[in-house]
C-alpha cells in the first residue's frame, strides 16, 4: 500500500484518495475536499443531476465506510488531464468493488471528472467539484 502523500503533486491526491477508501479513513478523505467542494452525479431513475455539498459527502462517505466491510478502488488511466499552476481538470476511470458481506459486493466501473484547486500559500492540491461519470 502506498504511504500516505503530502498532496503537493495531484497523484498525490488520488494516492491519498485510494488509501482513504481501503483504509476506511474519514480524516484522510477530508483532507482531499476543499471547503466549497461539491459532488454531483446522475440520478437515472429520476432523470436529474443531483449535487451535494462537503458536509453531506462526508456523511454519505462516512456511512460507506462504515457499512462496507471492505472497499478496493483501483485508479486506471487519466482520459483528459489539463492543468495549470493553481488548476486542474482530471478525467480519470476507476474500478471500486465494495463487499458489505461475502453474499453483498458491488463493482462500480466509471469515471470521475474532478476540478482540483492548488493552494498558493500551502501548495496542497484539494479536489474542488467532484461529477461522477459512472452509470449505477
Amino acid at each position: 500500500m502506498l504511504p500516505i502523500s503530502d498532496q503537493k503533486d495531484i497523484s498525490g491526491v488520488f494516492q491519498n484518495f485510494q488509501y482513504a477508501y481501503s483504509f476506511k479513513d474519514t480524516t484522510i478523505y477530508g483532507n482531499l475536499l476543499s471547503g466549497s467542494f461539491t459532488f454531483t452525479y446522475r440520478d437515472y431513475d429520476q432523470g436529474f443531476d443531483v449535487t451535494w455539498g462537503r458536509d453531506d459527502e462526508m456523511r454519505t462517505t462516512n456511512g460507506l465506510f462504515q457499512n462496507a466491510q471492505s472497499l478496493d478502488l483501483i485508479w486506471n488511466n487519466i482520459v483528459l488531464s489539463t492543468q495549470d499552476s493553481v488548476s486542474a481538470n482530471i478525467v480519470r476511470s476507476f474500478n471500486l468493488t465494495i463487499t458489505f458481506n461475502p453474499t453483498d459486493v458491488v463493482h462500480v466501473d466509471g469515471r470521475v471528472n474532478l476540478s482540483l484547486n492548488k493552494n498558493p500559500s500551502t501548495q496542497v492540491w484539494k479536489i474542488e467539484r467532484w461529477i461522477d461519470e459512472s452509470n449505477f
